[in-house]
């Protein structure tokens, strides 16, 4: 159908991928030890959107013109590194009190909550400045259309929207799980802080090492 092959294979390639922990899951997991449950979810549906744009971008042939350029392809990389590394510091500078704070908090972290808009944006430009997405993309589903296939945008998108259902389930399933595993923390700041330094060092150890990667 729309000239998919191997469809059983994709769908296990795809999960393989997701439960692989990466830039993403850390930022899922980032959002959900500071800010609980909704924030996580957010996050993820942040990302999910960015991987719609990539689906878009494989199946009318952007990215692949993207990851054919060298120039391209470093200034993505070192942007996403530069935000990764800033997402990371900003949780190893969050600051956590025991005294009540002025504004409205998070009932699970005590922690002053940020916008769930920002949230969004975050989880979206986290997964479209990743080349690596940008790569996989242009790289693993031409494997499952065929040559011959007179509808091979449709094929594209269909993929895509398969890929990015499987992505937004997991990452969903990894924020209510990192949220429920928060809400034990609640009230003893010690403990978060040192999950958002832990986290936030993933996040700056993950910019460095996108940064420094090759093709």
């Amino acid at each position: 159908m729309l000239g998919i092959t191997h469809f059983g294979f994709f769908l296990v390639a795809v999960l393989l991928l997701n439960v692989t922990p990466g830039p993403d899951t850390a930022y899922i997991v980032g959002r959900s030890v500071a800010q609980g449950r909704s924030a996580g979810l957010v996050s993820a549906l942040g990302i999910s959107a960015g991987c719609c744009v990539h689906a878009l971008a494989c199946a009318f042939g952007l990215t692949a013109l993207l990851a054919a350029s060298a120039t391209a392809f470093t200034v993505i990389k070192l942007v996403g590194a530069c935000y990764l590394c800033y997402l990371g510091v900003r949780l190893i500078l969050t600051k956590q009190t025991d005294a009540t704070p002025a504004a409205p908090t998070n009932a699970a972290t005590g922690a002053q909550p940020r916008p769930l808009r920002q949230l969004f944006l975050s989880g979206f430009w986290t997964n479209v400045l990743n080349p690596k997405v940008v790569l996989f993309f242009v790289s693993f589903f031409p494997q499952f259309v065929a040559v011959t296939s007179p509808h091979k945008i449709l094929a594209f998108l269909a993929l895509g929207s398969v890929f990015v259902l499987m992505s937004t389930v997991w990452n969903s399933f990894v924020a209510w799980i990192a949220g429920s595993v928060t809400q034990r923390f609640s009230g003893k700041p010690g403990i978060r802080k040192w999950l958002d330094r832990t986290v936030g060092s993933a996040f700056v150890g993950l910019g460095v090492k996108l940064a420094t990667s090759t093709r």
